[in-house]
């Protein structure tokens, strides 16, 4: 039998489609975050691209009297400092973009081509650089603890005692604590299961839960599985805290520390573009840092 295909009266959904201008997006990326800490973190510039941290060797040494003796000699004393400072150094974080010029030519409207493909990549270097303040191992923040300054959870999930215990190890001026969002779910059960919900605070347009008026500030770059680590950090010069660094002035640059360049067309009609980013951080004082260590996130407690 026949197939009969049942006669248009008009204008089909699908021929039409062909002459319509599709509304679009630039591409959506999900590997972006807020990246706080890049955000709350003071930022030193370098001449160099090197930061010399000088200390004094020992925080005592400088004696002082009130109201001594007429008779008294008075005490002698100086600050002394350390012969070999620690120096730190601008690491890169870099990548080339290759893109085809027939692509950036033909197929630039409405959304240029180079300009999306230089976000894109611009983005996953700052991703970079916050997971690089945290965990490398030269400068990164979790590596850079003192022994002196790291306590571990009592019972294994994150509890109200556990972070006021972190806060005698900061307490000098804290600026805020750094969580893996797993960390701060299980701390808000552990605030829940004893009825002290942590009060919240708005920066940035965003919330924050809080704990003694200390926000608690969510970044992914720190490493979860069962078990993951809390930070709390004071940060500025000033304060004597934690800074990060960048060179200003550099060729290209877009942004602090960051530059575009370009690196010519090859002879397979391919440009090319580098992207670097120079930055570091830096503990000033020891008690400039702390770290909760050992904190359980897979904790869940019955309600009745």
């Amino acid at each position: 039998m026949a197939n009969t295909v049942p006669a248009l009266h008009s204008l089909g959904d699908k021929a039409a489609f062909q002459l319509a201008n599709v509304t679009k997006t630039p591409p959506q990326y999900g590997a972006i975050t807020p990246r706080w800490l890049v955000r709350l973190l003071d930022w030193k510039p370098l001449e160099a691209g090197t930061l010399r941290v000088n200390r004094v060797v020992d925080d005592d040494s400088v004696e002082v009297v009130c109201e001594a003796d007429e008779k008294a000699v008075l005490p002698a004393s100086f600050a002394n400092y350390e012969e070999k400072p620690r120096e730190y150094t601008l690491n890169a974080i870099s990548s080339v973009l290759h893109v085809s010029t027939k692509i950036s030519d033909l197929f630039s409207n409405p959304f240029d081509q180079i300009r999306e493909q230089l976000r894109l990549t611009i983005e996953t270097v700052k991703e970079r650089q916050e997971s690089e303040l945290i965990n490398n191992a030269g400068y990164g923040l979790l590596k850079n603890v003192p022994a002196a300054q790291r306590i571990k959870t009592r019972t294994g999930p994150p509890t109200p005692d556990d972070l006021d215990e972190l806060i005698t190890k900061v307490w000098k001026e804290p600026s805020f604590f750094l969580a893996h969002p797993r960390a701060i779910a299980a701390f808000g059960r552990e605030c829940t299961r004893r009825g002290v919900p942590p009060a919240t605070i708005t920066m940035f347009g965003a919330p924050f839960l809080t704990w003694r008026g200390i926000p608690i500030v969510p970044i992914d770059k720190l490493q979860v599985g069962q078990r993951t680590s809390i930070l709390l950090l004071r940060v500025g010069e000033k304060k004597q805290g934690v800074i990060g660094m960048y060179q200003p002035g550099l060729p290209g640059e877009q942004t602090p520390g960051l530059s575009v360049r370009f690196m010519g067309i090859d002879q397979s009609a391919v440009a090319s573009y580098l992207v670097a980013l120079y930055c570091s951080a830096a503990v000033l004082t020891n008690d400039a840092i702390a770290a909760l260590d050992g904190v359980d996130v897979g904790s869940y407690h019955e309600y009745k």
